[in-house]
């Protein structure tokens, strides 16, 4: 059993669903990695993309991690059994010979390929990725069938922004989302403030996250802090620098509901220097962190493991990225919920067709895989990269 071939795309990607906003140039990679094996006539392909926010990385996965993949041995990427890919076993496969530290961008392009070989083979195994999963960790059942998730967005759109904001906070109320999460981190924090204002018309103040994307310096982040205090929202995200712990435990001493961190941290080491120094609370706060940005599912779970260590609840895991893959992560291993993106990153975010939001509940896809496939656009996007 090989991985046979690894093609790779680097690709516009917009946090917009109407095309004709531009979108900043960000970028995503994805790819195929195509196995050996065949299943109703045709090779096994996995599929993964560099989940949503980092851009793409072309050439870390094509100079760097793709060629191990490929040269290994059978016996270095298959399970005891001998009849399917172990994911942990490649994961080691890529990681050979690198050294402590330099998460940035090579955490992205692990945790690419990483997606890619858990697709391959859950589908080799006739699982849906949830339940592949559970069984490769050794937990018993098939897990809850369905996950809590709220509806990511609310970018501050060029023109038009408060109607066009109100427009998409009633499109997903009406889609079944219950909580939701915008952006905010504008110079001017009056009009972030009046973005809230017309997202509390659609949802209550307590259902309603604001992501400030790590963009406040600690002054701005304390006066910010103290405006939203009483207003009693969801969760307050991604405050300031994600290395600036000193902010982050200045705003904690005195903000009583709920910080959200750990998108821009990507190893189990950085979890363990956010627990330890950054002064959030475990049985209180939410932690951010994507497992397709951290390294894939291994590097995840050593995440998991570091917060657990610490007094972390497993509920309060609440994954970015937005796409089916952190649903399936999310159910897997029973943590608190998801992010979903119903109306931006497209073809990447949100729930396969047909499927719908119920009461803020997703079901876990039954398909083999991820099931990227019953994503109408997003097949025609991964069937033009293996032509």
């Amino acid at each position: 059993m090989k991985i046979t071939a690894l093609r790779e795309q680097t690709v516009d990607i917009s946090r917009y669903a109407d095309p004709a906003i531009p979108s900043g140039g960000l970028t995503t990679s994805i790819v195929a990695l195509e196995t050996d094996v065949v299943r109703d006539g045709s090779a096994v392909i996995g599929w993964g993309f560099s989940s949503i926010g980092r851009f793409g990385q072309h050439g870390l996965i094509n100079d760097r991690f793709a060629p191990r993949l490929l040269a290994a041995s059978e016996s270095e990427l298959v399970n005891e059994a001998g009849d399917n890919l172990d994911p942990f076993r490649a994961w080691n496969v890529m990681m050979r010979g690198e050294k402590a530290g330099g998460h940035g961008e090579r955490c992205v392009a692990v945790g690419t390929l990483d997606m890619a070989v858990w697709d391959a083979a859950a589908k080799i195994a006739g699982l849906p990725l949830h339940r592949f999963l559970r069984a490769m960790l050794g937990l018993n059942g098939d897990g809850a069938p369905d996950v809590a998730v709220y509806a990511s967005g609310g970018y501050r759109y060029p023109h038009g922004d408060t109607a066009r904001l109100d427009d998409e906070m009633r499109r997903m109320r009406d889609a079944g989302y219950t909580h939701v999460k915008i952006k905010i981190g504008s110079p001017v924090l009056d009009d972030d403030l009046r973005r809230i204002d017309t997202v509390t018309e659609v949802f209550p103040a307590e259902c309603v996250a604001v992501d400030a994307m790590n963009a406040y310096e600690p002054a701005a982040a304390d006066a910010a802090a103290r405006a939203l205090l009483p207003r009693g929202m969801w969760w307050f995200e991604d405050i300031c620098d994600p290395h600036d712990l000193a902010t982050h435990r200045a705003i904690a001493a005195f903000y009583p509901h709920r910080i959200a961190a750990g998108e821009a941290l990507f190893s189990a080491q950085e979890a363990a220097l956010l627990a330890d120094h950054g002064g959030l609370r475990p049985q209180h706060d939410i932690l951010l962190f994507d497992p397709a940005h951290c390294y894939g599912v291994p590097g995840f779970l050593r995440i998991v493991e570091t917060m657990r260590a610490r007094g972390w609840p497993d509920s309060a895991f609440w994954p970015h990225g937005g796409h089916l893959f952190t649903l399936h992560v999310a159910g897997a291993l029973g943590l608190g919920g998801s992010e979903l993106n119903p109306y931006s990153f497209a073809p990447f975010g949100g729930l396969p067709d047909g499927a719908a939001v119920v009461d803020g509940r997703a079901q876990l896809p039954q398909a083999p895989g991820i099931g990227f496939e019953n994503k109408r656009d997003l097949r025609a996007f991964f069937d033009w990269l293996e032509t």
